[in-house]
């Protein structure tokens, strides 16, 4: 049988920076499109406007393609909001932003990442999986806007990964 050998694509080339107010109208329209129950400015007005919060968004031709939102504490950073325009998933744009805040972690200070997908989020769940984490517990009753539950899903710095102690069966 011949095997027929698919051309490797690069990633796209995308600049990964810093949310800016004028950012707004691209990351709302990126939400809408990408949530049943979407964030609504307040709300990232408000998330935004915390200490410990920070957006990042990637950018392409001038234009934003996609936006994550994430909160730094001691030990780990949870992503709370966390989105790719539809037009350009499957493209390696999401999984270049989740490397980036990978960037971020080390093992001396915040060794983890920590973030909640819904249950009927599939591809999220696909998404986060390929690109390192594990669900680690079901969180019932998770969502405000519905009785929805959610996966916790982490990902380990690898130096943090091998202090874990291993659970023995018995």
């Amino acid at each position: 049988m011949t095997r027929i050998e698919l051309p490797q694509h690069e990633p796209l080339q995308i600049q990964v920076r810093w949310m800016i107010r004028r950012d707004m109208a691209e990351v709302l329209e990126i939400e809408q499109g990408s949530f049943e129950f979407p964030w609504s400015e307040e709300d990232f007005t408000y998330c935004l406007r915390q200490r410990n919060c920070i957006g990042m968004v990637a950018e392409m031709a001038e234009s934003v393609v996609a936006f994550m939102i994430y909160e730094l504490h001691r030990t780990r950073l949870h992503v709370l909001n966390f989105a790719v325009r539809r037009s350009h998933r499957r493209l390696g744009i999401g999984r270049q932003m989740v490397d980036r805040l990978i960037g971020k972690l080390s093992p001396e200070r915040r060794d983890r990442i920590l973030l909640e997908v819904r249950e009927r989020n599939l591809p999220a769940q696909l998404f986060f999986r390929d690109s390192g984490f594990m669900a680690i517990s079901v969180l019932k009753n998770f969502y405000q806007d519905s009785t929805e539950d959610a996966y916790q899903m982490q990902f380990l710095a690898p130096a943090a990964e091998e202090a874990m102690p291993r659970r023995m069966a018995g």
